[in-house]
């Protein structure tokens, strides 16, 4: 695609700052929160993580799009980013196994993308004035319509889109003959998890998110799992419901991100919107019960109350972030139940914290058989 077919595009935030670009080649407009990731690789995994639905995302990679998508990417069954903002959009691509351009990819699904913004610039506010939503659009002529239009959307806080991004039917992964069943509560689970929980001799049913537990016991699983997932935990009070019934059960529970806020919600520990959220694939993490440092990769905006989660009698604060101090891990004291506020499956991310699918896997074996 020549420079000059492409169409001017504007970024519009919440406070009325505005951001110009062009058009990758798809023209509309998209609105969500807007959020930035901080990580060099792995892009294609970051646009079609479920945990991203409603937001906007601009990367902090100044290239995009160099390598292609690839099928055995995607992390789950579609781009989920409402949006992209990128400063350098690559058309061609050289890696070998890619099966289609970005572009392509972007095209097949309409999700619109506009690159050639300063996203240093726009990073930079972002840090400052903190995560609001936003649009992008190509309809530079209805620019004060879009506006009002934006103003109306709600925000990010008090939103519940679990039930956007989950499974309408249960479904099964793994082998069959694998010694240990595993119901998984899918808020918005990724593919990464499920091969994870699968790698470890895991038989794994996925039930959508409003499950009730009596229909999950009925399977009579080994253990649970609570997935990632998009939006706030708060409103899903259904879920956090299930999630009291789960632990009630003494069965083993591990809970990743959207899970591990559900896990400290039905413990009656409340949850807040943060700045900003952490999301890249950098993130400094300490574990408390072995010491080591991990680096973490992460993808939320919400977090659990610390001081709550101190005070809990039967919780403790098992990982902490160590650029914020906020609560990256707990676990119940006198229940096999723990979670984590990052991804140890990675996809994209380091591998410093897939131990904790052994974790899960060892919790599997000393309570059942």
């Amino acid at each position: 695609m020549e420079y000059q077919e492409r169409k001017a595009a504007v970024v519009i935030l919440a406070d009325g700052t505005r951001f110009y670009g062009k058009s990758i080649g798809i023209t509309g407009t998209s609105q969500g929160e807007i959020c930035f990731n901080t990580g060099m690789t792995g892009y294609q995994e970051i646009f079609t993580d479920p945990s991203y639905h409603g937001q906007i995302m601009v990367t902090t990679n100044a290239h995009i799009g160099n390598y292609g998508a690839a099928a055995e990417d995607t992390q789950s069954s579609q781009l989920r980013i409402a949006g992209l903002i990128c400063k350098n959009f690559s058309f061609d691509y050289s890696r070998p196994r890619a099966t289609s351009s970005l572009l392509e990819y972007f095209q097949e699904q309409n999700c619109v993308a506009i690159a050639d913004v300063d996203t240093r610039a726009l990073v930079s506010y972002i840090r400052e004035n903190g995560a609001m939503n936003a649009l992008i659009t190509t309809e530079i002529d209805q620019l004060e319509a879009l506006e009002a239009q934006l103003a109306k959307a709600p925000k990010m806080e008090g939103l519940e889109l679990a039930s956007a991004v989950s499974t309408t039917a249960p479904y099964f992964y793994g082998n069959p003959d694998a010694p240990f069943k595993v119901a998984a509560l899918d808020l918005g689970i990724k593919t990464n998890i499920l091969k994870h929980l699968a790698a470890r001799e895991m038989y794994i049913q996925v039930f959508p998110y409003n499950t009730d537990f009596n229909s999950m016991e009925a399977w009579q699983p080994d253990g649970y799992f609570i997935s990632n997932g998009p939006g706030d935990p708060e409103p899903l009070t259904e879920v956090q419901q299930t999630a009291k019934a789960i632990i009630a059960s003494g069965k083993p529970t591990f809970g990743i991100c959207l899970g591990h806020q559900i896990i400290a919600l039905a413990h009656d520990i409340p949850t807040f919107k943060m700045f900003n959220g952490h999301r890249g694939i950098n993130h400094p993490v300490i574990n408390f019960n072995t010491g080591k440092g991990e680096i973490t990769s992460q993808n939320h905006g919400f977090a659990v109350d610390r001081a709550a989660v101190e005070a809990h009698p039967e919780l403790e604060i098992t990982h902490e972030h160590l650029n914020d101090k906020t609560v990256a891990g707990i676990a119940s004291k006198n229940k096999p139940c723990f979670s984590v506020q990052y991804h140890p499956e990675a996809g994209p991310g380091p591998n410093d914290a897939t131990y904790l699918f052994d974790q899960f896997s060892e919790l599997l074996k000393t309570t059942t058989k």
